[in-house]
C-alpha cells in the first residue's frame, strides 16, 4: 500500500516525479457550479454543504477522462514542460498580493476540476485558457486542448521577498494539499479525508477527490485567502472552507462538513501524509552519506487532559497501525523535529527546511483515536506514514460531521508545546552491549536507546532537584539497564535504556517520561520496536 499514489503537486514537478506521485488516476469529474455565473448575495460554506448533501442522494459518478492521446500518453518529462506563464497568473493585473496559477491536465490528471472565483458574493467560472500555459515546445494540434481544463491550482504570495511571488499552497490530486511558510519547502501533505486507510488487506482504501473549487478574490489589503471545496467519493461527500494565512508559520483554518454515503470502517479526519525512510532511531541503510532521510520523524499528541505524547516514527518490516485513545484532543501532528543541516546533509532535497504540520482542533471533537499508520518502504519515493483522527461513532446518512481545525505549518516545533513541558530532542538506537572487566564492550543481543530530553523546564531546574525516569515496558520486553544522567551539551537529560525483546515476531512498546516527584517534567516518549521476521536456525 502506498500513500504517494494519490498526492499533490510540487512547485518543482521534477520533485513531484521523484516522489512517485503518478501511480494512480487522480483526476476529478467535471461538474460546473450550480450557481454558474448567476448573481447571488453571498457565497458561504452553507452553499457548498448543500451541494454535498445533494450528492449523497445521487449515485456516485466516477470521473471520466477527456484527454486526447497526445496528453494522456505523454511521458512525465513532457508533462514537466507544461508550465503556467507568470504573465498570465490569475489576478496578475490586480493589486492583491495573492495570485493563482493552474495545473494543466495530462497523464493521470485526466479529468478537469471546476474552479470559480467569488467576487462580491457572485460566482464566476474561471474558464480554461491554453494561453495561460507555456507548453515547452510540445507538438500537438491546438484543437486538442479545446475541451480540456485545469487539474488543480497553486497559490502564490510574496512570502520571502517583497514583490516576488512564491508558491505557498498547492492543490492537485484527490483531496491533497501542501502548504509552506517563510523559508520552507514542501514536505508532508494534508488532505481532506481518509477512508479505510490500512484497513485489513488495504484494498478497500478510498481517496476522496475535490471535484470543484471556489476562491474568493482578495482585496488589496487582504492578507488571507478563502477557498471552498466540494469533495466527492463513493462512500462520502463533503464541503470545506479553507482560510490561508501566510507568514513565518503559515496557518490554514479548515471547516469541514462531511456526509457518509456508504459503509466506512476507518474514517480519518484531518489526515496528514508523510515519509520516513530512516533516522538515528532506526539506523542508516547501506552506505549512505545522509544520517537521516524523512519528511517527518515523529507523531506528537496533546491529549484532552493535557498530557503530551511523542511517538518516533519507524519504517517497519510489516504494516503497523497504532491507535491512541483520546477524548477531545487539543492537538496532534506529524513533526520534523531538528532542522539543523547536519542532521540530513542533503543539499538537493533540503529535508532540514521541510515543515511540521500541527492540527489544532477547534471545539470538542468527542471520543475517538489518533491513529498512526506506518508502511514498509524501500526508498523515499513513497509516502509511508499517515496520521489522522478517527471519531468513535459516525453519524447517520444525511447528518454532517462537523470538524473545524487549524493547521500550523512550522519549523518552530518547540513553540507548539507548553512552556512548562520538556520534549524529546532525539532518539538514538543501537545494538545493546555490556562492558566487560577488561573494559572491552561486548554485544549481548539486546537493543539500547538513548533518549535526550531538553527544554526550558529542564534547563531551569534548581540545583538539587530530584529528576527520575518513569519507564514502562510491555510484557514482551525486559529492561536490562535504566540510567538517567545530565546532558550538559543540551542543558537537558539523557535516558539510556537497554532492553531485551522476548519475542521479536511481536512489537515491543516502551514508554518513558521524566518526573519530579509526581509532577511530569516532559512529554511521554512512546516508542514501538517493530516486529521483525526471524530466520529459522
Amino acid at each position: 500500500m502506498r500513500f504517494r499514489e494519490n498526492l499533490v503537486g510540487f512547485t518543482d514537478l521534477a520533485a513531484f516525479m521523484r516522489k512517485g506521485l503518478l501511480q494512480a488516476a487522480l483526476g476529478a469529474a467535471t461538474m460546473l457550479a450550480a450557481a454558474g455565473t448567476a448573481a447571488v448575495q453571498a457565497f458561504t460554506l452553507d452553499d457548498v454543504t448543500a451541494r454535498a448533501r445533494q450528492l449523497i442522494e445521487q449515485p456516485y459518478a466516477a470521473p471520466v477522462s477527456n484527454l486526447p492521446p497526445v496528453f494522456s500518453k505523454m511521458e512525465f518529462a513532457d508533462y514537466l514542460r507544461i508550465q503556467p506563464r507568470r504573465d498570465k497568473f490569475e489576478w496578475q493585473d490586480l493589486a492583491t498580493p495573492f495570485k493563482l496559477a493552474f495545473y494543466h491536465q495530462g497523464m493521470h490528471f485526466s479529468s478537469p476540476v471546476a474552479i470559480s472565483e467569488v467576487v462580491d458574493g457572485k460566482v464566476h467560472e474561471i474558464k480554461y485558457d491554453p494561453a495561460k500555459f507555456d507548453f515547452g515546445g510540445l507538438n500537438f494540434d491546438a484543437a486538442a486542448t479545446r475541451n480540456l481544463g485545469y487539474a488543480g491550482f497553486r497559490v502564490l504570495y510574496p512570502i520571502n521577498r517583497d514583490g516576488v511571488q512564491d508558491e505557498i499552497m498547492s492543490l492537485l490530486g484527490a483531496s491533497y494539499f501542501r502548504v509552506i511558510g517563510k523559508g520552507q519547502i514542501y514536505g508532508l501533505s494534508a488532505r481532506g479525508l481518509a477512508i479505510d486507510t490500512a484497513w485489513q488487506d488495504g484494498m478497500s482504501e478510498e481517496f476522496p477527490r475535490f471535484r470543484e473549487f471556489w476562491v474568493e478574490r482578495p482585496k488589496p489589503q487582504d492578507r488571507e485567502l478563502v477557498i471552498y471545496a466540494l469533495m466527492d467519493s463513493p462512500r462520502a461527500t463533503g464541503a470545506y472552507r479553507f482560510v490561508l494565512r501566510p507568514g513565518e508559520d503559515t496557518v490554514v483554518d479548515v471547516q469541514s462538513r462531511v456526509f457518509v454515503r456508504g459503509e466506512i470502517h476507518r474514517l480519518g479526519v484531518a489526515p496528514l501524509t508523510s515519509m520516513f525512510l530512516y533516522g538515528p532511531n532506526q539506523g542508516v541503510r547501506g552506505n549512505n552519506f545522509r544520517p537521516a532521510l524523512h519528511d517527518s520523524n515523529g507523531l506528537a499528541i496533546h491529549t484532552g487532559d493535557g498530557q503530551w505524547l511523542w511517538r518516533p516514527l519507524n519504517n517497519p518490516e510489516f504494516l503497523s497501525v497504532s491507535a491512541f485513545q483520546v477524548t477531545n484532543p487539543k492537538g496532534f501532528g506529524l513533526l520534523q523535529r531538528g532542522h539543523e543541516f547536519h542532521r540530513y546533509e542533503d543539499l538537493a532535497d533540503r529535508y532540514d527546511l521541510r515543515p511540521s504540520a500541527w492540527i489544532e482542533p477547534q471545539g470538542d471533537w468527542g471520543p475517538g483515536q489518533v491513529q498512526l499508520v506506518e508502511i514498509p518502504t524501500a526508498d523515499e519515493t513513497n509516502d509511508n506514514i499517515g496520521a489522522f483522527w478517527t471519531p468513535e461513532k459516525l453519524p447517520p446518512k444525511g447528518q454532517p460531521m462537523r470538524h473545524d481545525y487549524r493547521i500550523h505549518w512550522t519549523l518552530n516545533e518547540p513553540a507548539l508545546l507548553e512552556k512548562e513541558v520538556g520534549w524529546v530532542k532525539q532518539t538514538l538506537r543501537t545494538d545493546g552491549e555490556v562492558r566487560q572487566a577488561n573494559l572491552i564492550r561486548q554485544l549481548d543481543g539486546s537493543t539500547a536507546f538513548m533518549i535526550d530530553f531538553e527544554g526550558p523546564v529542564l534547563a531551569g531546574l534548581p540545583n538539587g532537584t530530584t529528576v527520575n525516569a518513569q519507564v514502562d515496558v510491555g510484557g514482551n520486553g525486559e529492561v536490562l539497564e535504566n540510567v538517567l544522567q545530565r546532558n550538559p551539551a543540551i542543558q537537558g537529560w539523557r535516558l539510556t535504556l537497554r532492553v531485551k525483546v522476548k519475542d521479536p515476531r511481536q512489537p515491543l512498546e516502551l514508554r518513558a517520561a521524566l518526573v519530579d516527584g509526581k509532577k511530569a517534567l516532559t512529554e511521554t516518549w512512546s516508542y514501538q520496536l517493530p516486529a521483525r521476521s526471524v530466520r529459522a536456525p
